[in-house]
């Protein structure tokens, strides 16, 4: 799940800081990251801070610096969890559609592969992203899928995360290698959608787009509020529906 917020332009300190910890975040994200079973996995994705199966949207707005002109722009994220699952590296999935908006107008829509083994880790398989600039498809940069070349699932939430986890989340060498990196736990915070408590706070690192960001996990809803270099997002929405399982496509 990319975040073109993640790849905003950073000082040169913070640059400096995350040069010399890449290859930490590396290291020990690929060795937390260990080949699944991909027998194992379903399309039921029950964690509870990524709670596909009884989730069916949740809306974030925001506001984000120009990275040109620094004027404000205003952020919109919406996702929407489909009702039919299909098949990445012969393992059904679940799809999770995201669409983003900068002051009203689709910037980037991506459809994302979720899938989640017994003990509750969430894993991700990619994802197909079209870029849209003045309403025109431009291209579809970032896109990747298990299975195909060297690529492989990434986790996207562990069963049971603890502070200082580190884990790769994409797993796409040279196209999408977000690492991500357990802040705390038990966090709470307060959202135009509520107050929301039990929450796992995480930074997010990109090494090839040069940035970093952080997103607070909540029971429940997963994503409710992401801060990054020049802006933030918080929860104003969510949609639950009663756990299910998804229909093939």
């Amino acid at each position: 799940m990319r975040r073109c917020r993640v790849a905003l332009s950073l000082t040169a300190v913070v640059m400096l800081s995350i040069l010399v910890l890449a290859p930490w975040h590396d290291a020990n994200a690929q060795e937390a990251t260990p080949t699944v079973d991909l027998s194992r996995l379903s399309p039921i994705v029950s964690n509870s801070f990524f709670p596909l199966a009884s989730l069916r949207s949740t809306v974030l707005e925001g506001e984000e610096a120009d990275p040109e002109t620094g004027d404000p722009i205003q952020t919109r994220v919406e996702l929407t969890v489909l009702p039919e699952t299909t098949t990445v590296a012969g393992v059904e999935v679940t799809v999770a559609e995201v669409k983003e908006y900068a002051d009203g107008e689709l910037v980037e829509a991506t459809l994302d592969y979720y899938a989640q083994d017994p003990e509750g880790t969430v894993y991700y398989l990619g994802e197909r992203v079209d870029v849209y600039e003045d309403g025109t498809l431009i291209g579809h940069e970032g896109s990747w899928l298990a299975g195909e070349g060297a690529n492989k699932p990434g986790v996207y939430m562990p069963a049971h995360p603890e502070a200082d986890q580190v884990f790769a989340q994409e797993r796409a060498p040279g196209v999408a290698e977000d690492r991500s990196t357990v802040l705390a736990v038990e966090q709470s915070i307060v959202t135009p959608a509520g107050a929301l408590s039990g929450c796992l706070q995480v930074e997010d690192f990109a090494p090839i787009e040069g940035g970093s960001g952080e997103k607070y996990y909540c029971p429940g809803v997963g994503i409710a509020g992401e801060t990054f270099e020049g802006g933030s997002l918080e929860l104003v929405a969510f949609e639950s529906t009663a756990p299910s399982t998804p229909t093939a496509g």
